[in-house]
């Protein structure tokens, strides 16, 4: 991924990059999204973009492993997270979906990471301390509680799913206050045109849409000429 397209994916939001992938395949279908409704600490920042970073969470009930074996586990994620190339998001699955306790995502955590240089979170699970995370890193999450509950880290660099998303490690993130996708990698040369050819053709309908007088004749011929720029 180029620095150009970098800076492209965090301008425009999660719908947009969805539907100029199915522009850059040529037809509709693209189905690697997440399902439902999530929530996002940041929801008029930038979106969060980046290889992911994955791991398995657990906090309903405490460790039943040695202390050292879940001590040991934390410091291998953190370097894991800290190692990784960037950009790159932490891609964090917590398995007592659908009733995670545990907010892994607070201000201490979330400005661990940011000073990793990771660019933000996605998870299933809880995120907490709304009015002090950092700005910069935004977290994609599930839900949001108050407690850490006995949150401890099972998995590290393993596949996940989040909302029905299934993420493998090294995948290319792309999340906000919509949710979140995986873009495929054979389209990734193809995203810069294929996000300025949709864009460009939606123009056509909203700028039809926006002037005055705007009425069912005008719209069916932007509709022609919007149908005409997609081929």
């Amino acid at each position: 991924m180029t620095n150009d397209l970098l800076k492209i994916l965090r301008i425009v939001d999660t719908p947009t990059v969805c539907n100029a992938i199915e522009v850059a395949q040529g037809q509709r279908g693209f189905n690697h999204f997440t399902r439902g409704t999530m929530l996002c600490s940041d929801p008029e920042g930038a979106a969060v973009v980046g290889r992911a970073r994955t791991a398995k969470i657990a906090a309903v009930n405490p460790p039943t492993e040695d202390p050292d074996v879940i001590r040991t586990r934390r410091m291998a994620y953190y370097r894991y997270m800290a190692e990784g190339n960037q950009p790159s998001v932490a891609v964090v699955e917590d398995i007592d979906y659908p009733h995670c306790i545990g907010a892994y995502w607070g201000e201490i955590n979330t400005t661990v990471h940011k000073g990793f240089g990771m660019s933000g979170a996605l998870t299933n699970g809880v995120m907490r301390d709304l009015g002090d995370l950092p700005q910069g890193f935004p977290v994609v999450a599930g839900s949001i509680g108050p407690s850490h509950g006995f949150v401890h880290v099972r998995e590290l660099n393993t596949p996940v799913e989040v909302f029905g998303l299934k993420i493998r490690p090294g995948e290319l993130i792309h999340a906000d206050r919509h949710g979140a996708l995986v873009v495929p990698e054979d389209i990734i040369p193809q995203l810069p045109d294929a996000i300025e050819k949709l864009l460009k053709t939606e123009r056509v309908i909203l700028d039809a849409a926006r002037e005055k007088g705007f009425d069912f004749d005008a719209f069916e011929v932007a509709w022609q000429r919007f149908e005409a720029s997609r081929t």
